[in-house]
């Protein structure tokens, strides 16, 4: 197969469905729309969710929660990540130049999931309790960022 003699699926170049174009056409008089009621006439397009006057979904479920917007977003990390880097000092602007933290949302967490064999400084914003233990088990530290 080649450009020469390419070829589009079957049924997939179909023409539109013209309508209202006379009677020999079977899509004649009202246009598929069937007689009478609002979807057969112009301009007819119920609302978003409109369920035809019963109660829509939206309204019938309980609302819930709120958004907290004093809430602090941290980019997180795990030591398994850390570990594949293989530096020995990890800076707020080591991780930004790896691409591992945007500088617009600059806060960064640790977390502890995976395990380190080589003594590493990390500094960030946060360290979980298993991540800080487990960087300073290996001779580590662990350096909190204002």
């Amino acid at each position: 197969m080649n450009l020469s003699n390419l070829r589009a699926p079957k049924k997939a170049n179909r023409n539109r469905k013209r309508v209202g174009r006379g009677m020999g056409s079977g899509h004649g008089k009202t246009s598929t729309r069937g007689h009478k009621g609002q979807r057969s006439r112009s301009g007819s397009r119920s609302m978003r969710g409109f369920e035809g006057g019963q109660m829509p979904l939206h309204r019938r479920l309980p609302k819930r929660g709120f958004t907290n917007i004093f809430r602090t977003e941290y980019t997180v990390l795990n030591l398994s990540r850390l570990a594949e880097l293989n530096e020995t000092e990890l800076t707020i602007d080591a991780f930004i130049a790896k691409g591992l933290l945007d500088k617009r949302n600059g806060l960064l967490k640790i977390l502890g999931n995976g395990e380190l064999t080589t003594a590493i400084t990390v500094h960030a914003h946060k360290f979980s309790k298993s991540a800080q233990e487990k960087i300073e088990k290996v001779g580590g530290k662990a350096i909190l960022v204002a």
